[in-house]
Parts: structure tokens; C-alpha cells; sequence
């Protein structure tokens, strides 16, 4: 299960990378990398789905505090 997970927070944070590189918003790009990444550190299935939604909404977040 969490290599299924894996793929799919690596599939969400290619497509926020991507949009980051073009629009030139940082955050973006950066919660990308860190999705694509946060699977190789976490081995916990209920951890990976927490770890990835806070990084996945940390850029709606850090908008709307702008």
C-alpha cells in the first residue's frame, strides 16, 4: 500500500514541480520535490497519507497568507 501511495504523491508532486517551474512559484516547486521524496523516508501507510496532504496543501496555504 505505500508503494502505491509512493507513486501517486511522486505523480502529484511532478505535476507541482512542473506548474512551479513554469508559473515561477517557489512553493510549488519546492513541495513537489518534497513529495516526490517524503515516500523514501516514511514506512507508516496512515503517516504517508498525513505527510503528504500537509505537504500537497502547504502552497494553498502559504498563498492565502500572502
Amino acid at each position: 500500500m505505500t508503494f502505491a501511495l509512493g507513486i501517486l504523491f511522486g505523480a502529484i508532486g511532478t505535476g507541482y514541480l512542473m506548474y512551479g517551474k513554469r508559473q515561477y512559484d517557489g512553493p510549488f516547486a519546492v513541495a513537489g520535490i518534497l513529495l516526490m521524496v517524503f515516500p523514501y523516508f516514511v514506512s507508516s501507510v496512515l503517516a504517508t497519507i498525513i505527510v503528504g496532504a500537509l505537504i500537497g496543501a502547504a502552497p494553498f496555504v502559504m498563498r492565502q497568507w500572502q
